[in-house]
């Protein structure tokens, strides 16, 4: 598929997924939609690619959510592809970590897209928010439900109820976002975040993520620990060659060689 509102580049275990349309906050219209969940799916399946990194393409937005002139247009809701708005909300199985890198805009189904993934890193001039309930509608793309895990009920109730937007910094003080930066180090902070999780083995990190996802699901903490040998990923990396290698480096008092296997 040829990309016309996503730009997309694999280098060094790295995808980097930009939204490609700062002209309108990188607002999300039914072929970028399409075109996230196309990448995305690529990613998800490429054994060399051990993390994604999601950002906005300008100097505005991360991205405004959906484009409600597009769907005024066509005159009905876009057609969410099969893992959900902008191909990731509903990618539940996806155990690849992902980064959203925030500068600007990040509301709507944008803040959705950035609950989505693992690790949000954000400038000082960004802002946060599901104004949804403003125009009669609600934040269908799990936001409501990400939020209220992620930060405790009554803080996400006090921000869904309102439709407030909410600077980077009463963000950071809520525990939205991992890291607050500067405008001018948001780069080299995210590829200091990528480096320092591709130095882990790439197994050891999915079936990281996998077990702390599928464990939040299990009833009890002590079905969780029971369970998490059964997990897939789990189960993976605890037969695989990089297990093996860890052990053999240290023992070696070498870097490892991590090869995803």
């Amino acid at each position: 598929m040829k990309y016309e509102y996503i730009e997309v580049s694999a280098v060094n275990h790295i995808t980097r997924l930009t939204l490609n349309r700062p002209d309108v906050l990188n607002a999300i219209n039914q072929k970028m939609h399409d075109e996230m969940q196309h990448a995305l799916d690529r990613f998800a399946v490429d054994d060399n690619q051990y993390l994604g990194v999601i950002s906005g393409a300008g100097e505005r937005a991360f991205s405004a959510g959906s484009d409600l002139k597009s769907i005024a247009k066509r005159g009905k809701s876009h057609d969410y592809p099969k893992s959900g708005y902008a191909g990731l909300i509903e990618r539940f199985e996806l155990d690849k970590p992902m980064i959203a890198a925030v500068d600007g805009v990040a509301v709507g189904g944008g803040f959705e897209v950035a609950l989505a993934c693992d690790i949000i890193i954000a400038t000082e001039r960004s802002s946060f928010g599901l104004p949804e309930p403003l125009i009669g509608a609600v934040a269908l793309g799990g936001g409501v439900h990400r939020l209220a895990r992620q930060i405790g009920l009554k803080q996400a109730m006090g921000l869904i109820l309102t439709g407030d937007i909410i600077d980077a910094s009463k963000a950071e003080r809520m525990g939205v976002i991992t890291q607050l930066v500067e405008h001018n180090a948001l780069e080299d902070t995210v590829t200091g975040w990528c480096e320092r999780i591709l130095r882990c083995a790439p197994l050891a990190v999915r079936a990281s993520k996998q077990t702390v996802l599928k464990g939040l699901d299990e009833p009890t903490l002590e079905a969780a620990m029971r369970n998490q040998k059964s997990y897939p990923t789990f189960k993976l990396c605890y037969n695989s060659e990089d297990k093996r290698e860890g052990a053999k480096s240290f023992a070696e008092k070498r870097p490892p060689n991590w090869t995803g296997r």
